[in-house]
């Protein structure tokens, strides 16, 4: 059986992850608003970023600079949208402190803002909770997360339990 990570209520496969430093780790995205759009998620399964040490707020930051620079280079972008959802009424769909990086292009979206209501989940039907919206294969997720394992380097699952 493969190991997984804690996402919230989801147990998430490892081979979806792409990254684990002592605090945090990194998550290709079942329904990704933009390609490339990755989650950097706390380690310890904290809902409220208030709710975070010190040291997880650095680990979780210093990390989604890394994986920031790393997809905005892969995905030929001229931009990033970082994000954290801080609660049900914030759109947090999942309660579990997690980064959303979102590479950018202009014109990706009619309106530079409507990134934010494809994240929000207060107002209507959110993307990663929207039937409509077909959510990628394990077998692509695991393709992505290869990817950039290779591109960030340093993968030991050995530091996963």
């Amino acid at each position: 059986m493969e190991k997984t990570l804690r996402f919230g209520p989801i147990a998430v496969p490892l081979s979806q992850a792409f990254f684990a430093s002592k605090h945090a780790f990194g998550l290709v995205n079942l329904k990704p608003i933009r390609p490339g759009h990755v989650l950097v998620v706390s380690r310890r399964p904290a809902r409220r970023f208030a709710e975070l040490t010190p040291d997880e707020v650095a680990d979780l930051f210093v990390q989604g600079q890394r994986v920031s620079r790393t997809i905005e280079r892969l995905h030929r972008a001229e931009a990033l949208t970082l994000c954290i959802q801080d609660g049900a009424a914030a759109g947090q769909t999942v309660p579990h402190v997690h980064l959303h990086v979102i590479p950018r292009r202009p014109g990706d979206f009619a309106d530079n803002d409507d990134v934010y209501r494809e994240l929000d989940a207060t107002g209507r039907q959110p993307r990663v909770d929207n039937p409509e919206c077909t959510p990628r294969t394990p077998a692509d997720m695991a393709a992505e997360a290869l990817v950039l394992r290779a591109e960030l380097g340093g993968w030991d699952d050995s530091s996963v339990c």
